[in-house]
């Protein structure tokens, strides 16, 4: 088949290798958000899609919408018969999904009806979900409604972050796809409708949602951690000081102190009371310091992170 590819962050460009390695079909364009600032110095920096694209030699597009008529007729001259979009960022107008013979599949990160929007991988590990998938989905204008092609699954262990399940979709998404190309090469897709009564909605990460809330259950606060490692990263104050936290397991324990106040500061990581049990954090950041084992940073700031410390509510 003749391919459009759009996609934007490393995850998409991962899929984008998949299929330059199978060889089978030929990609006659990729689209990818234009160049952003990036890094202390804010330099433009392209993304992971458009340096693969690039290095392979293929055309790459990065028109910042694709809702005026010229960006429309220019992605139509392609004369393609499927556009694949992975983690692209743009919205797709109706004209642009009637465009290319097959319509647009997108690779999703959850098992649909579950965890439309945006951040399906992040949401899935705060909830507690003990599995998580990828399907591969038939465009169409709703958000993430589209009926599915292919579906693959994927255990969430109790350790994992949204950064270790993001890897593993990663090379899931991209297989499934594979299948899902051929399904629709050989004419034998079949595309099963959602049912939407049983959607669920992952939101965008807002950065204000990151800062603890020590009243919570420790469980709660456990999982939201590994939700939001890497990305914003849970954080705390204590002593005027910003404290990131990057690991954490909760603790079936009650002090009768209060939510926040430090129980305990030893080499097994620093125990926080929290609104029901107690969070035991093992990794950790100082502003303007590498994050390291809680034990480590005990060595030199023992003192403020002691029992009877509290960090801020």
């Amino acid at each position: 088949m003749k391919i459009i590819f759009a996609g934007t962050p490393d995850f998409a460009a991962a899929h984008l290798r998949a299929l330059i390695d199978c060889d089978q079909h030929e990609i006659v364009a990729v689209y990818t958000q234009p160049d952003r600032p990036a890094g202390r110095g804010k330099k433009l920096t392209a993304s992971a899609v458009k340096q693969l694209a690039c290095d392979q030699g293929l055309t790459v597009l990065q028109p910042p919408s694709l809702k005026d008529s010229k960006a429309q007729q220019q992605l139509a001259s392609f004369e393609a018969d499927l556009m694949i979009v992975v983690a692209y960022g743009l919205i797709l107008p109706q004209a642009i999904l009637d465009t290319p013979r097959l319509g647009c599949i997108n690779v999703h990160g959850s098992l649909l009806p579950k965890w439309r929007g945006a951040a399906p991988i992040q949401r899935a590990v705060e909830a507690g979900d003990e599995e998580t998938g990828v399907c591969i989905m038939q465009m169409d204008a709703g958000l993430d409604t589209g009926p599915v092609i292919s579906t693959a699954r994927c255990i969430i262990e109790a350790t994992d972050t949204s950064g270790s399940v993001y890897q593993k979709l990663s090379a899931l998404g991209a297989s499934t796809l594979l299948v899902a190309l051929d399904k629709m090469a050989n004419g034998v897709a079949i595309a099963e409708q959602q049912d939407d009564a049983l959607s669920t909605y992952a939101r965008k990460i807002d950065k204000a949602e990151a800062l603890i809330d020590w009243s919570s259950p420790a469980e709660v606060l456990a999982r939201k951690v590994r939700a939001f490692n890497p990305f914003p990263a849970t954080f705390s104050h204590i002593a005027g000081d910003r404290v990131k936290v990057w690991d954490a397991s909760p603790v079936d324990a009650e002090s009768g102190k209060a939510a926040g106040t430090i129980i305990d500061a030893s080499t097994a990581g620093i125990l926080v009371q929290a609104g029901a049990g107690q969070l035991l954090i093992t990794e950790i950041q100082l502003a303007g310091k590498s994050k390291m084992p809680a034990s480590e940073l005990l060595k030199s700031k023992a003192e403020l992170f002691a029992a009877g410390q509290s960090f801020d509510q």
